[in-house]
């Protein structure tokens, strides 16, 4: 499949029971635009709230990864994003009239055979791959489970898997590559030891637990009331196992289903890192906690490199391009407000600009005196300024109009700064320039890491019966 976005042509749906409500559900798979990825929607809830599938909405994974948002849930999502990510496909709604994901067969199987059902369509998009730079290391010393993630050129998942049961031993699983997901794990079945599903029948979980859509797996030999009792909890006129073994000697797809199955979780579970990778990850033991545990690893890791790349690479001790008796020419602010000394780099679409944070600020008297921090509001005026000069600059006569910022919104503060710092400030239109209107991107630094951000609009507009005064050079 090329390096283009894909969706799907139309819509499809699927109807099964989720696993532990044991109630019957429908999920409907919708085409979604470009850079959408995947996106979970209750349909049986007042205003059809959406819930991203975002590492950070997971709440819960004792027996599945459940995402929830305002108080909506949806639970058991790993093996329909599996199928996603196995496909290759990465804008899809996906629409369910219940809190749970139809459980059908235990494996994603169904869902590859509805979304090709729908047909698999390319759009003009790019894909944005994750790429490891750096090796990223998880474990849990408590759950044996540990996790590696080494840079690679595809998408590649390896396995083992060892519960000390003489059944299961231990077992290993590979994918070397995505188009390997559809023939060689997408059929592979949940699995449950005999002593975890007695458990679970006894808190009244599993009501849609079916030995058709899980591998029982049986490390001890049953008595016959044992036998007894699970044909009525199942529904089933036969119920047997020869010996240890597996619960009505259920034929397996491959001798190692049961590594395979903990590989299409993993693939489920890392989708909700946002967007598709190129990535060698290495499990041993894994399990959703540890996986959803991982995806949060990587999404800090994809913050750090994005934030590297918008990152100026300025030289601070270098001539500046605009220096501050330039900026008054432009900006009609002054001291003790005018919170830009220097620009650094200035084109069309972005701007560069320097705020050298001292001791001598008015605001360190009164604020935390006895360890000043720059107010949270002066970061933001220092990027307004510094956004200001690059509005400004797209007039032949910037003295003659002002910058007013009407709307600053989504803004987040990393860390303090304090005196001695140097704000690097980075403002980027995000839009062209319409009606005066300038939508941008705030980002400010200290050093190499992201302090601040914002997403702020401003109007530029002439000034009328007003005579700007501009400070003549001395």
């Amino acid at each position: 499949m090329s390096s283009k976005q894909h969706t799907i042509k139309q819509k499809v749906s699927v109807t099964g029971v989720g696993l532990h409500t044991g109630k019957k559900v429908t999920l409907t798979f919708n085409p979604a635009p470009e850079n959408h990825w995947y996106k979970f929607q209750r349909t049986d809830v007042e205003g059809q709230p959406i819930i991203e599938a975002d590492a950070d909405l997971v709440v819960d994974t004792s027996r599945g990864t459940t995402l929830e948002k305002n108080g909506v849930r949806v639970h058991t999502t790993e093996h329909v994003l599996a199928a996603l990510v196995g496909l290759q496909i990465d804008n899809c709604l996906i629409q369910v009239d219940g809190p749970e994901m139809p459980i059908m067969d235990g494996s994603s199987w169904k869902f590859i055979e509805a979304l090709e059902a729908a047909e698999i369509v390319e759009q003009d998009a790019e894909r944005d791959y994750f790429e490891l730079t750096e090796n990223l290391t998880y474990e849990d010393p408590v759950k044996r489970v540990e996790m590696l993630a080494v840079p690679q050129d595809t998408f590649r998942v390896t396995v083992m898997v060892d519960y000390g049961s003489d059944v299961l031993g231990t077992q290993h699983a590979g994918m070397y590559d995505i188009t390997q997901f559809k023939p060689e794990i997408s059929k592979c079945r949940t699995f449950v030891f005999l002593h975890e599903l007695e458990a679970l029948l006894a808190h009244n979980l599993i009501k849609g637990g079916d030995l058709d859509n899980a591998i029982v797996l049986v490390d001890k030999e049953l008595p016959k009331d044992k036998l007894d009792h699970l044909r009525k909890v199942f529904n089933k006129e036969h119920v047997e196992v020869k010996g240890k073994g597996v619960l009505n000697n259920t034929q397996l797809h491959f001798y190692n289903e049961p590594a395979r199955h903990k590989l299409l979780d993993i693939v489920g579970d890392l989708a909700l890192v946002g967007k598709p990778m190129k990535i060698h990850v290495l499990a041993a033991r894994p399990g959703h906690a540890g996986n959803v545990s991982f995806a949060k690893k990587i999404k800090e890791m994809m913050k750090k490199q994005k934030n590297e790349r918008m990152l100026p690479k300025i030289d601070l001790g270098s001539k500046a391009l605009l220096d501050v008796r330039d900026i008054t020419k432009i900006l009609p602010h002054r001291a003790p407000l005018l919170m830009v000394d220097k620009i650094m780099e200035l084109s069309t679409e972005s701007v560069v600009g320097v705020k050298n944070v001292t001791m001598t600020e008015f605001w360190t008297v009164g604020h935390f005196p006895d360890e000043p921090i720059m107010p949270g509001v002066l970061i933001i005026e220092a990027l307004a300024q510094t956004g200001g000069v690059l509005c400004l600059k797209t007039v032949p006569d910037p003295e003659n109009y002002q910058t007013y910022f009407v709307k600053i919104e989504n803004a987040k503060f990393k860390q303090k700064v304090i005196p001695g710092d140097s704000l690097i400030l980075r403002m980027d239109m995000v839009e062209p320039i319409r009606r005066g209107m300038c939508h941008m991107k705030g980002l400010a630094f200290v050093g190499n890491k992201l302090v601040c951000e914002a997403d702020m609009t401003a109007q530029i507009v002439k000034v009328r019966g007003l005579e700007k005064k501009v400070p003549t050079e001395v």
